[in-house]
């Protein structure tokens, strides 16, 4: 059986529920923070060179068969459009969209954008690595209650 670390490292890992859902589960569980901090970090960054360095080449693939190619193309279109708004700050826009700790957001689909879109990959892996950072400090606030502890402040 999987220790409870183990299963933060694999949730943080899925796509969509990322660090933003392994998080959370690790503080219900009774992980001290630092323990869910750094092991969805490692969980979280661990798809991003793979996904930097070969999410082209599965399009590539999958622009072969006609009913893929649509998900392709839809992907790409919505991808090239978030980088066009970006103009100049794409790199800090790629780090904010990877931190947003929201649904739809986060390492997978801020490395997808970043390798559709051709960004370096040394750049890409640092926006990540910077993104992930900022979210899993939120994240890991929000559950641990610091943030709650604060609420007497609003």
């Amino acid at each position: 059986m999987l220790s409870k670390a183990a299963y933060v490292f694999l949730i943080s890992m899925i796509p969509v529920v990322e660090l933003r859902g392994s998080i959370p589960y690790a503080a219900g569980f009774g992980l001290p923070w630092y323990v869910a901090f750094l092991t969805a970090v490692v969980g979280n960054l661990l798809p991003v060179p793979f996904i930097l360095l070969f999410v082209r080449k599965v399009f590539d693939w999958m622009r072969k068969y006609p009913k893929l190619k649509k998900i392709v193309d839809f992907c790409e279109n919505k991808f090239a459009k978030k980088v066009e708004k970006a103009g100049n700050t794409a790199f800090w826009t790629l780090v904010g969209f990877i931190a947003i700790p929201l649904p739809g957001t986060g390492a997978w689909t801020g490395s997808g954008i970043a390798a559709v879109c051709e960004v370096p990959f040394k750049k890409a892996l640092l926006a990540a690595i910077i993104g992930v950072l900022i979210a899993a400090t939120v994240v890991t606030l929000i559950s641990y209650g610091v943030l709650a502890g604060l609420s007497f402040l609003l």
